[in-house]
């Protein structure tokens, strides 16, 4: 049994979906897979039950994962003891984040690397509920999160914020516009990522579509950012929407990304740490955030 089989059981057992599972791991779909089923064959049981149109735990996975997070917060405090007795010589934030931030990460650990030079930065990619969970119990010292979330004993510090675009086929006519107009996709079935997992994206794209005259039709189905490009690449009549700062990083002859004219789609990003007793860090990493929003001034 590896830490990594762990991990990865964990992963999709948050978020009881391969793609979405991968896409946290920064690893294929199939490797996520593979390495769980290795782990079911060592304990002789299922703990996933695969259906075609859902992932769910079976009763062996529910059991067991408690005991497979503990492992790995064991594997924390491991770390953590090591740290402590080098006397703190390496600092190391552990920041949280999640897919979508595009360029903006990027800018922000380059500040943080002039700012506090010799500091380490661990980056822990996970759900926006897992990354507030994990801040509160001190297991991140800040994660970085899009959208108001009130979550017990987090304090949230607003950064920048972020555009949307909407994402269209490179073929479709719309696309030889410089901008889009809302309304204009009344027609097109709408894929988002589901309520549940980012109720601020939907809200926000659902509100804006109301306000243009307009109730989104969605297409029913959810799945990881980068498979719903590819449909949208491949030609499906569908449109989504993507951060500005994502769509930078994804630019791709068979997909178009396009502001949009006629309604303000733009989403707070927070830094956010534990209300009491916040991370010593503080300060570089609003700093850091800071020196981001100067550049783009």
């Amino acid at each position: 049994m590896e830490l990594r089989q762990l991990r990865y059981f964990v992963t999709v057992a948050e978020e009881l979906h391969f793609g979405r599972a991968a896409e946290r791991l920064h690893v294929v779909q199939p490797a996520v897979s593979q390495q769980i089923r290795r782990l079911e064959r060592e304990l002789g049981a299922e703990l996933l039950d695969r259906s075609p149109r859902r992932v769910r735990l079976t009763e062996a996975g529910r059991v067991f994962l408690p005991e497979a997070r503990a492992v790995l917060a064991a594997e924390e405090r491991a770390k953590a003891v090591v740290a402590e007795f080098t006397g703190g010589r390496i600092a190391t934030i552990r920041l949280g984040t999640s897919t979508g931030l595009g360029d903006h990460l990027d800018r922000v650990l380059d500040a943080l690397a002039g700012l506090a030079p010799g500091t380490g930065v661990e980056l822990v990619s996970a759900a926006t509920r897992t990354r507030l969970d994990r801040v509160a119990n001190g297991q991140l010292d800040a994660a970085l999160v899009r959208g108001a979330w009130e979550h017990p004993g987090v304090r949230l510090f607003p950064v920048w914020a972020d555009p949307l675009v909407v994402v269209i086929s490179a073929r479709h006519p719309l696309a030889e516009g410089r901008d889009i107009a809302l309304a204009d996709l009344a027609g097109l079935p709408l894929r988002l990522v589901s309520r549940r997992d980012n109720a601020p994206l939907v809200d926000l794209v659902v509100s804006a579509c109301h306000e243009a005259g307009f109730t989104p039709a969605f297409d029913g189905k959810t799945g990881s950012l980068q498979d719903t490009h590819a449909a949208i690449g491949a030609g499906e009549p569908l449109w989504t929407v993507s951060y500005a700062a994502h769509a930078r990083q994804l630019a791709t002859a068979r997909v178009a990304f396009r502001p949009v004219r006629d309604a303000r789609l733009v989403l707070p990003t927070s830094l956010a740490v534990r209300a009491e007793d916040p991370t010593p860090h503080l300060d570089v990493l609003l700093a850091a955030c800071a020196a981001l929003d100067d550049h783009d001034h």
